[in-house]
């Protein structure tokens, strides 16, 4: 069998392609060669990019065996992201691959405005001596305003408080509690800009955070103070950036990402109270190597149908170890539900019980979602898309946590109604130190079963003689019966039998059993991995 094909369209560390390991044929292309980047996905399952190659919607319909595309960096905004979502492909970055190199080159600048350095290298270099000219302010018991106090601002208000600064920050999204955690005093922005002495932004870039530093707010700082922006281009209005600076309205800025890069015909490139640096925030080789590690490590886990927890457009996370086993057991409990369904689905519950609710359970309903549409939609489904593919029918999805249970130290249950007023019910659990994944209960009816690839699920009215007709109706067809469960309400009631089976069973033969013990479900499930 041909191995998957992976692509990586600009230069990476070799311990990413080490990472990538051997399952994988990987070829390279140049991925700002438009004509050979699409011709080059034709028969890519992944994608592996940095900043230059652009992966939008065009390129997403070439690649008709895609199901990944990972960004070794934090930024996406050359990725279309909403038609990989359609299309069902796993977008994935290493977002936390340059957190130390970013915040490091922030002192660098915060350093560089305080002291001048830039500008007396370029002097001294010159062969001119201006001691004076350069005197410079110290970082001790000034404050430093941070915009935007998550990973990134978490280090860097570490690294100043090092060197004795004040630390405030502005942050919506951030308690009290945590910032009293970070020894950081929380403010409005108008309050930061007012008191700071530097302020740096450390916010993403979404419409609303877009030029959320322009001429109003750069009026509202000290004339002594400074601002750097490395995050992301666009967040200080440049043009009002350049009007504060041209008139000494605010001591300078430090500038390493822009709205146009490079910034050829930038005016700011002019002044002298600006340090200004090619986008160097990531450009390290430790975060190089971190970030195209990371990714490689998310292809591998895309392309064999595991939940990645970088994936930007799934939801979900880091993915706790109790949690882990249970992603398989679910999305086959999903595989059987939809192949009992008599009629279309319009709501599941995924319901969740036991010990496991202490932790992040959301990864649940996911792959549950997968399970069930896996069989009875035509398009591939991953856990990327199979939210969407409820959305666009309707169907009504809640994720519902319990943390008592009754026999069973965790289980995992899929309730769903159907078109035609019915209910169904499936359960499953984890048992042993094997953690064998085990069937335990259809419709009320109680079993334990262990999950096989072929399952048959019968439910017939209880009656001597029954077992032995289908066990001889198998037997002659050669079909071998693996395992066996019967659940009953009550003697000469209604019955369920659950086998497990070595192969497929023909349809005929099901239909000629059916009539015989005359059941009224009597179906086959496959499980596929």
């Amino acid at each position: 069998m041909a191995k998957p094909i992976v692509l990586i369209a600009e230069e990476l560390s070799p311990a990413t392609v080490e990472a990538l390991g051997p399952d994988f044929d990987v070829k390279t292309v140049d991925g700002t060669d438009r004509a050979a980047l699409l011709a080059s996905l034709v028969d890519a399952s992944a994608i592996l990019i940095r900043s230059a190659t652009h992966v939008d919607a065009e390129a997403i319909a070439a690649a008709k065996q895609l199901k990944v595309i990972a960004r070794a960096g934090v930024g996406l905004d050359n990725v279309d992201i909403k038609a990989a979502t359609e299309a069902g492909v796993m977008v994935v970055n290493a977002p936390t691959s340059n957190i130390i190199s970013a915040a490091e080159l922030t002192v660098g600048h915060i350093l560089s405005l305080a002291r001048h350095i830039p500008k007396a290298n370029a002097s001294l270099s010159d062969g001119a001596w201006k001691r004076s000219k350069y005197t410079g302010v110290e970082l001790y018991e000034k404050t430093i305003g941070i915009i935007g106090l998550g990973r990134i601002g978490a280090l860097i208000s570490a690294r100043l408080q090092a060197f004795g600064m004040n630390v405030v920050a502005y942050d919506p999204y951030v308690t009290s509690a945590r910032a009293q955690q970070l020894g950081v005093t929380l403010l409005t922005l108008d309050e930061l800009l007012a008191q700071s002495d530097f302020i740096t932004i450390h916010m993403p870039k979404t419409p609303e955070t877009t030029g959320m530093i322009s001429t109003e707010q750069l009026a509202l700082m000290k004339p002594t103070a400074f601002i750097v922006n490395v995050a992301r281009g666009g967040l200080i209005d440049e043009d009002a950036l350049f009007a504060a600076l041209k008139s000494n309205r605010i001591a300078g800025a430090g500038i390493d990402v822009w709205v146009t890069e490079p910034p050829t015909n930038s005016p700011l490139l002019e002044l002298e109270n600006i340090v200004v640096t090619p986008h160097l925030g990531a450009s390290t080789d430790e975060a190089q190597e971190k970030a195209g590690v990371s990714v490689a490590k998310s292809v591998r886990l895309a392309l064999d149908g595991e939940l990645v927890p970088d994936a930007v457009n799934v939801a979900g996370g880091v993915i706790d170890p109790t949690v882990r086993p249970g992603i398989p057991l679910i999305e086959k409990l999903g595989q059987v539900f939809s192949g009992l369904a008599d009629s279309p689905i319009t709501s599941v519950d995924i319901e969740v019980r036991g010990e496991i609710v202490e932790f992040d359970v959301s990864v649940l309903k996911l792959a549950a979602l997968k399970g069930i549409f896996s069989n009875i939609v035509s398009e591939t489904v991953s856990y990327v898309n199979a939210p969407l593919l409820a959305e666009q029918r309707g169907m009504t999805v809640r994720l519902i946590t319990e943390s008592e249970t009754e026999e069973y130290r965790n289980l995992l249950t899929i309730r769903g109604s159907l078109s035609d007023g019915s209910q169904l019910s499936v359960s499953g659990t984890l048992t042993g130190t094997k953690q064998t994944e085990k069937l335990v209960e259809i419709n009320g009816y109680d079993v334990e079963v262990p999950i096989a690839e072929h399952l048959i699920v019968m439910i017939y009215k209880d009656r001597p003689g029954i077992v032995a007709i289908y066990g001889k109706e198998f037997g002659e067809a050669a079909i071998n019966i693996a395992g066996m469960q019967i659940a009953r309400t009550q003697a000469g009631g209604q019955a369920l039998s659950v086998l497990t089976v070595d192969s497929p069973v023909p349809e005929g033969l099901l239909e000629k059993v059916r009539i015989a013990i005359d059941a009224t479900l009597l179906r086959e499930v496959d499980i596929t991995e």
